[in-house]
């Protein structure tokens, strides 16, 4: 076999290696508490479970489940691009019939180049006229490569003076932010944030794998633990802004777009996830039930291999337990509503100074503040990210393939343990009210400055009054008043339909 094949086939083996890893945690972590349902038999373990919201262990679980599943599965994808690449290339070769060389050519080649988004990388291959091949072989120092990456570690910025470099308006839109930063500490999980980039970018260059890009290694200027006059924590991070584009609620959007509905990227889940209020289908479950009708059709031919069926199984279960909770549960859908991600170490830390998920937020951009909460979790080696909708406000042009912050000016202010007691579907009147509260306690917003107001874009509309007419044979009426019902309106048994999403929105 090839070396590109064996690399490939390996790829293979390692995708399946961490699915199986997954499902072995899933299976120790997850699936511990029905232990003590076995003794009522395993009909009433696999039933329905009840209507409750799950712990957020369990719906982080799951997101980090999902991307690690999509990174590897590029990352296959990639092998197998440059497979068949290097397999064109030796084909056209072998057709052209190039002219045999008399000898070799030895000396030095160098070359510099940018690896991903601006990281400088200088190479020189230097050859030699050596011995008989025989003993050249057995020689370590006969084939060498050496591989140096340097990659210097950013400090934290402090103070308001340094978080005013990214944005001038800060102290002003906040004038409690001065006396809020004196006692201000850098968050270990700063250090730890970077020490994950560095894990990151260590472990795939002596695998060389793709790196992180350099927008991505340096992506936040500080992250801060506060503290107000009156005890509150505040987790006060400045960063740019990714953009995220998950989630689906079949209560609020009952239809989304076909290319959406059958993406084997976007995933229908956030973190923040609470009880179905309808019998209205999740949209999102007709895409996931095809795809295991099509999965388990593969698993039952003959002609698929074994490697492939043991991925298969896994997939179609990790599929099942989806459409399950996606039958009972709804979730944030980033298109439309305004959330912040935060990385998942944090959101399952034990510290005080933690952000979790529901924890309420304030976005300061430029001269806006935009009331949010925490809605998901994300990577443990990026962060600044929003929904879509929250991206979109402050960019129009943002997209989920377009951020719409590059540079490190975006503001992120949480208030750990500020959330409600029960989860429900998003309440932006309730939300900026509380973000407002929650200011209050650390000096307010500045003369001039408000919380942006969120329309909800997918609350159903009112019908409108109708005018009464005169009774008469216009009107259909024999001596009474007439009413004529829109065909949406609650007196004609309709209801009117939610708009589905205007574009795409996979990522």
């Amino acid at each position: 076999m090839s070396d590109t094949g064996k690399r490939g086939l390996g790829l293979c083996w390692k995708f399946l290696a961490g699915c199986g890893i997954l499902a072995v945690v899933a299976l120790v972590i997850g699936f511990t508490p029905l232990a003590g349902k076995l003794k009522r038999g395993l009909k009433e373990v696999f039933a329905p479970e009840p209507v409750v919201v799950r712990a957020d262990e369990t719906d982080l679980r799951r997101q980090l489940e999902a991307r690690l599943r999509a990174e590897m599965e590029d990352e296959l994808e990639r092998e197998l691009a440059a497979m068949k690449e290097a397999a064109d290339k030796a084909a056209k070769q072998v057709a052209g019939k190039p002219e045999l060389p008399e000898t070799v050519r030895v000396g030095t080649v160098t070359d510099v180049r940018k690896l991903r988004s601006g990281i400088a990388f200088k190479t020189e291959v230097k050859t030699e006229l050596g011995g008989v091949a025989s003993e050249e072989r057995v020689d370590d120092e006969s084939y060498v490569a050496s591989y140096q990456l340097r990659l210097r570690v950013p400090k934290a910025v402090e103070g308001l003076e340094g978080l005013e470099a990214s944005n001038p308006d800060l102290g002003k839109i906040l004038p409690g932010l001065g006396v809020l930063l004196e006692d201000a500490v850098v968050s270990p999980f700063f250090h730890a944030l970077y020490q994950n980039k560095m894990d990151r970018v260590r472990r795939n260059a002596n695998t060389l794998n793709e790196l992180l890009t350099k927008h991505n290694v340096y992506d936040c200027e500080t992250i801060l633990h506060c503290v107000a006059p009156n005890g509150r924590k505040v987790f006060l991070m400045q960063a740019e802004m990714d953009v995220v584009s998950d989630g689906s609620d079949g209560d609020r959007l009952p239809e989304m777009p076909e290319e959406i509905v059958k993406s084997t990227h976007y995933q229908p889940f956030t973190s923040y996830g609470w009880a179905k209020r309808t019998k209205t289908p999740n949209p999102m479950v007709k895409g996931w039930e095809e795809r295991i009708k099509v999965g388990t059709k593969e698993l039952n031919d003959p002609k698929t291999s074994a490697a492939r069926k043991q991925w298969l199984r896994d997939r179609i279960a990790y599929l099942k337990r989806g459409v399950a909770d996606m039958k009972w549960r709804s979730f944030l859908i980033a298109e439309y509503d305004p959330f912040i991600v935060i990385p998942v170490n944090l959101l399952t830390s034990g510290d005080a100074f933690a952000p979790k998920v529901g924890d309420y937020a304030v976005v300061v951009y430029g001269k806006k503040v935009y009331p949010a909460i925490v809605g998901d979790g994300g990577p443990t080696f990026k962060v600044g990210e929003a929904s879509l909708r929250m991206a979109k406000e402050l960019n129009e042009r943002a997209s989920p393939y377009s951020r719409p912050v590059s540079d490190l000016d975006v503001t992120y202010v949480v208030f750990p343990r500020s959330r409600e007691d029960k989860k429900g579907p998003p309440d932006y009147v309730k939300w900026r009210q509380r973000c407002h509260e929650l200011l209050q306690e650390i000096g307010g917003l500045g003369d001039g400055y408000s919380l942006h107001e969120w329309e909800d874009q997918l609350a159903v509309p009112e019908p409108e009054p109708v005018d009464e007419e005169p009774a008469g044979e216009d009107a259909g009426g024999t001596g009474g008043e007439g009413e004529v019902n829109p065909p949406d309106s609650p007196a004609s048994g309709g209801s009117a339909p939610v708009a589905a999403p205007a574009g795409p929105a996979g990522g």
